[in-house]
């Protein structure tokens, strides 16, 4: 087990930043790979998406308060990080119309090399995929993550109340999407 106080130590310290940061790196990347993997669906965006966190964790190491944990911290960033990318890949290509957004993923999602499920878990990714973006998120961060709720708080910055409602909503419309598949 890491001691995260030493570990953001070692980052802020200009001695030791280079080391801490390998560290940092090793002990976060393929939890965070997955987490922007889920939002974006594609493996090659997921890889630039994930380059980027790290970047603007590097710049801004210093700022960070410790008022989180660094997981959450990293965790936000890797978010934003791919809301932005995918506001963008909206607005660029597709003049800003959610659904789609959705169709896109869902056609990545399908013609994914990377992916490996079976059937059913291809049509269980296509109806998290056609989720609105703030549902899709709670449901991966609750579902595959098992993230509570008070730490989802911090990571989205909204309350407990919407969390949890966002989360039955993405469920029902999951559960209904599953039944009209067949």
């Amino acid at each position: 087990m890491i001691d995260e106080k030493q570990l953001i130590g070692e980052l802020k310290n200009e001695a030791t930043k280079q080391t801490a940061f390998r560290s940092m790196v090793g002990l976060y990347k393929e939890r965070l790979y997955w987490h922007v993997r889920k939002i974006v669906l594609d493996h090659e965006d997921t890889d630039d998406i994930l380059q980027n966190t790290f970047i603007k964790v590097w710049r801004n190491i210093d700022s960070f308060r410790a008022e989180s944990g660094l997981y959450t911290w990293l965790y936000r960033i890797a978010t934003n990080e791919s809301l932005t990318f995918l506001n963008q890949k909206k607005k660029k290509t597709f003049g800003g119309t959610d659904e789609e957004l959705n169709d896109y993923l869902v056609e990545n999602l399908q013609a994914d090399l990377y992916f490996n499920g079976d059937e059913v878990q291809l049509k269980l990714q296509e109806a998290i995929a056609r989720l609105p973006e703030k549902q899709r998120l709670v449901f991966n961060m609750r579902y595959y993550d098992d993230i509570k709720y008070q730490d989802m708080e911090k990571i989205l910055e909204t309350s407990e109340g919407a969390l949890k409602a966002s989360y039955h909503h993405a469920v029902k419309k999951i559960s209904d999407f599953l039944k009209n598949q067949g």
